[in-house]
């Protein structure tokens, strides 16, 4: 064990009994016979069962064999260790026969009938059997009757030596079927009744746990769980998606004391010494306790607890003992408390509570401000990956086969909080398929360096200025990147932080950065001042959208970064590389550039519904504002390039006898000459902007209504609301759009 953590894990455990939250008792514990080891409550899973319900008769002390109380029991193995019948106190049926004994099968022993409020009087026969050491409402109850609790099972869940011998040394079920054997043959068995139960059994190895009576150490939860009920209600710390907020106050509120032993060979040893008189001494020395602390005995004389730490305690600590805690530290006073812990919801009672529980009681605050938490990864069912079904995905096959940059952008694309996700493998490879067009987008702008003296890297906004519009337009688009993602990221929304990430990478910085790039890095006319200027330019976005990448992408991202030109004082790594900022870019020309940009696309489109030979060259007119005209007329040849038009000719408006496919796109009106144009395609094409304008407005009036209903915008995360509300603008300038197409 890693001496740091040891140290801290004894540290903590000495601290927590000083203050009276640790001590030691006989209780029942969750017993895992596989395992030969106590677990918790939250390491076990329930699932329904098909059982029975067995009808057993007790006879009265002193009576006949057929008189007596009928128990009902689901668990006739255990009879061995009966010591008492219950009924309800106002159930009539038994109240003459309270205080008075019964006489339990085989171990002929005499016990009394109890009245208790715990039994139900609609269970079987409403009559129980009490075992106080097999079973945690008898225990109850037996400590309420002063009953005694032998133990009849042991740590193999097989009956014990001392038992009768029919049944001594048999495991659990195979006693059951013999005492119901053995009580049938002696008339005792009155029935038997299907019953569907929920038995308890261990994560690690699925055997039925077993309520067992052992000596444990156990820490006070109560008194800790209210400190961090105090945290989330008064705000110091979120949760994140809030509805988990109702299961973390349910867990906490219910909480019960918590068991920290275990009969592990491996794991930290609880650091307490016992001495022959039962004192308990406990110390975070390495070194053990110089003697006994009440009675003084040597250290030769003490024995230490042979038991060791749930795995969770010593986890629980990991925000402050990481940070060199119990001393204080520099790394202790910078990183305590740190802002977000990411995690899986279903480890939020297992860890964070234990975390947050720790961390308030030994540091005095909250270990974090939010915890946010994740959803589950399952296959591409849908369902939960298991071994028992086979379907476990084993990442590091997947990294063989897409890359680890592929899976983490695969995974953190379809994050939601709170949500589970489905790995599907169309998913992986078109991350897989995003990280190869990133690559060799990086190989394009590397390699074009233009060939003419270029100087050192420009500072900051420079890099666009000297590239005149097609900076200004490149800057915008990388600064709006930079706002979105940020956003995204402030709001846990993730996925829209990747998809942002993606969009600006692939359908702008690859598909329309790079190709209007092309053509004034290609063309030999374009002064050497104008060519440095926009591979800076280049150079510039792609290291911003490699930085807001990088967390999602990390290997590719810093791969690509050392390889470009950097600033003298940059850092070495872009693991450490400054975080982009935004800087409030001017709009203008960014805004005319995106205007010719979706005619672009608007042509595309317009010549696949038509059916027109996609290598075809088609003669493109448009009508422009004055203001759009300039812009047009320096991105002519990359628009021909990118439309798969020429000749382009711009003016402010179209003739009379104007023909071909008309285009909008915004304030751009275009006709696309078309002579080859199937007469059907076009028709066909009318039909279907008709269709996609219908389609649009019926989604646009259903994504109004869901912002008009107070239930959502006040319920649903920010996020949400926030995809919304974009997705009704776009709706808004999608039907604008197919209204002046004539749809």
């Amino acid at each position: 064990m890693d001496e740091m953590s040891s140290r801290a894990v004894r540290t903590a455990f000495a601290t927590l009994y000083e203050r009276g939250l640790a001590y030691r008792t006989e209780a029942l514990v969750n017993w895992c016979p596989g395992c030969k080891t106590s677990v918790s409550d939250l390491e076990s899973v329930a699932a329904e069962e098909q059982g029975s319900i067995w009808e057993i008769r007790y006879p009265l002390e002193g009576g006949a064999s057929d008189s007596g109380v009928v128990v009902a029991t689901t668990r006739p193995e255990t009879l061995l260790g009966d010591t008492g019948v219950a009924v309800h106190p106002a159930d009539p049926r038994y109240a003459a026969l309270v205080g008075r004994r019964v006489v339990v099968p085989f171990v002929e022993r005499a016990v009394p009938i109890v009245a208790d409020d715990f039994v139900d009087q609609a269970f079987g026969t409403g009559a129980v059997k009490l075992t106080p050491a097999h079973d945690p409402n008898d225990r109850e109850a037996g400590l309420r009757h002063n009953l005694p609790a032998p133990t009849i099972l042991d740590e193999s869940a097989r009956i014990v030596s001392d038992a009768p011998a029919p049944f001594a040394g048999m495991d659990r079920f195979a006693a059951r079927k013999a005492i119901v054997a053995a009580l049938e043959e002696r008339g005792q068995l009155v029935s038997v009744k299907p019953h569907t139960a929920n038995p308890a059994r261990c994560q690690r190895s699925n055997d039925i746990l077993e309520p067992r009576l052992r000596t444990q150490w156990f820490i006070k939860a109560k008194p800790l769980a209210e400190k961090a009920l105090a945290a989330t209600r008064e705000g110091k710390t979120t949760i994140v998606p809030a509805h988990f907020e109702k299961t973390w106050e349910h867990w906490l509120t219910e909480i019960r004391d918590w068991n920290v032993s275990r009969q592990l060979w491996w794991g930290h040893r609880i650091p307490a010494w016992y001495c022959s008189e039962g004192h308990i001494t406990v110390t975070a020395d390495a070194a053990g306790p110089a003697g006994c602390s009440a009675c003084g005995a040597p250290p030769e004389a003490l024995t230490q607890e042979s038991d060791i730490f749930d795995t969770w305690f010593s986890s629980g600590l990991w925000p402050f003992s990481t940070l060199g805690w119990p001393d204080q530290t520099p790394d202790l006073a910078r990183y305590y408390p740190s802002q977000v812990m990411e995690t899986g919801h279903d480890i939020l009672f297992f860890w964070v509570a234990r975390m947050m529980m720790l961390g308030i009681e030994l540091m005095g605050e909250p270990p974090f401000e939010t915890i946010y938490l994740h959803g589950m990864v399952r296959d591409p069912e849908g369902a939960k990956m298991s071994k028992t079904k086979g379907n476990v995905v084993d990442p590091l096959s997947l990294i063989d086969d897409v890359g680890a940059d592929a899976l983490r952008f695969a995974l953190v694309s379809g994050t939601a909080p709170g949500a589970d996700q489905r790995l599907a493998p169309e998913k992986l490879e078109n991350s897989r398929n995003f990280m190869n067009k990133l690559w060799n987008a990086a190989r394009y702008v590397l390699g074009a360096r233009p060939d003419v003296p270029i100087g050192d890297r420009p500072q900051g906004r420079d890099a666009y200025a000297a590239a005149g519009p097609y900076g200004a337009w490149l800057a915008a688009r990388t600064e709006a990147a930079v706002v979105d993602v940020e956003h995204a990221l402030a709001t846990y929304a993730f996925s829209e932080a990747a998809q942002r990430i993606y969009d600006a990478l692939w359908a702008e910085y690859c598909d329309q950065a790079i190709e209007l790039a092309k053509v004034t890095l290609a063309d030999p006319a374009v002064s050497p001042e104008m060519r440095a200027a926009t591979w800076w330019s280049l150079v510039e976005s792609l290291d911003t959208l490699l930085r807001l990448l990088h967390p999602m992408a990390p290997f590719i991202t810093e791969g690509i970064w050392e390889a470009l030109p950097h600033r003298e004082g940059e850092a070495d790594l872009l693991a450490v590389a400054d975080w982009p900022a935004a800087h409030g870019t001017p709009t203008g020309a960014s805004a005319e550039i995106d205007a010719w940009l979706e005619l672009v696309r608007e042509v595309r489109a317009a010549r696949t519904a038509a059916k027109l030979p996609a290598g075809a060259w088609l003669p493109l007119v448009v009508a422009a504002p004055a203001s759009l005209q300039q812009i047009g007329m320096m991105l002519a040849p990359a628009i021909e390039r990118l439309a798969r038009v020429r000749p382009l000719l711009i003016q402010e408006t179209f003739g009379g006898d104007a023909e071909g496919l008309l285009v909008v796109a915004g304030n751009l009106t275009a006709r696309l000459s078309a002579p080859a144009a199937d007469p059907d395609a076009l028709a066909a094409d009318r039909e279907r902007r008709a269709k996609d304008l219908a389609a649009a407005r019926t989604q646009l009036a259903a994504t109004e209504a869901r912002l008009a209903d107070p239930s959502f915008t006040g319920k649903a995360p920010p996020a949400v609301v926030d995809g919304a509300e974009r997705r009704a603008k776009e709706l808004r300038d999608e039907i604008t759009r197919l209204e002046g197409e004539g749809g």
